[in-house]
């Protein structure tokens, strides 16, 4: 019973690497038409198109874990976010910003007071 269907899974698996494989030589051929001096003319070798069949099962399997990949990552911070939102009462972020932000304005603010009192002398007297 294992074996019933083995034959039309077989020849759709081979139906397939023609498929790819046919795909690879027209991508070699028109990339061989190419004039030499075009940009997306890249160089390569007539070996390629018959390591195809044996490749793309590692390709799409490469696929399907990049995809298993970010849901799963994508999951975890999902979560770790939920927990900081009820792990961390305290907006530290907000007063971190208020701190950075302070101490960039008052470099730019003694900066300008230097440029205008450079420019225009020390007319104006500071109270």
């Amino acid at each position: 019973m294992l074996w019933y269907y083995s034959r039309q899974v077989c020849g759709g698996i081979f139906l397939l690497m023609l498929f790819v494989t046919a795909c690879a030589g027209y991508v070699y051929l028109v990339n061989a038409r190419r004039s030499a001096d075009d940009p997306k003319k890249k160089h390569y070798p007539l070996g390629a198109i018959f390591l195809t069949p044996f490749i793309w099962p590692f390709l799409l399997l490469g696929a399907f874990a990049e995809i298993v990949i970010r849901a799963v990552s994508f999951a975890v911070l999902l979560i770790l976010f939920a927990i900081a939102l009820v792990a961390i009462r305290k907006s530290f972020l907000f007063i971190w910003l208020a701190k950075i932000g302070t101490w960039v304005g008052g470099k730019l603010l003694d900066a300008n007071t230097f440029l205008i009192k450079a420019a225009f002398g020390n007319g104006t007297k500071n109270p």
